[in-house]
């Protein structure tokens, strides 16, 4: 099992989450392919997308619904900052997690994050388990509150 793995179900177990990893034959890196994989609508796929605050230099995390796209200027806004793109090298240090795996919970350095309202609308939604062909099933309210993340208008 893979370090990122192991990290996601150790932030699932220590948060009190009850649910199963799931291991996928298709790999998972885009929200589509997690999608197909899991046999659930679109949107009902956490999409974690990683921007780099140009002031801060830190990376910041947007959960978004899988179909929905982010607005950079709206993000900015929701930031604080402005934002530009994250490279790989400042995604793998700050949350420990490689592109097409990034989960929103298990980082190795705190991130701040802010969630889609879309994906409140519901009763469950899969997110990365920090490799390409794996995921988790979760409520969305237990996911905002496990990853600490803020519900904000950022989606064109």
């Amino acid at each position: 099992m893979s370090k990122s793995l192991k990290r996601v179900k150790a932030a699932l177990q220590a948060a009190g989450v009850q649910t199963d990893v799931l291991e996928m034959s298709d790999l998972t890196k885009t929200a589509q392919q997690a999608s197909d994989a899991a046999g659930c609508h679109l949107d009902q796929i956490a999409k974690s997308v990683i921007f780099a605050g140009v002031s801060s230099g830190k990376a910041i995390l947007f959960l978004t619904a899988g179909g929905n796209q982010v607005d950079v200027d709206k993000a900015s806004m929701v930031a604080g900052e402005p934002l530009g793109k994250a490279d790989a090298g400042l995604i793998r240090t700050q949350t420990g997690f490689a592109i097409g795996g990034v989960s929103p919970i298990g980082h190795l350095n705190p991130i701040r994050a802010f969630a889609d309202p879309r994906l409140m609308e519901f009763d469950v939604i899969f997110a990365a388990a920090g490799t390409p062909r794996h995921i988790f099933r979760i409520a969305p309210a237990e996911l905002l509150r496990i990853s600490n993340s803020q519900i904000s208008d950022f989606t064109v």
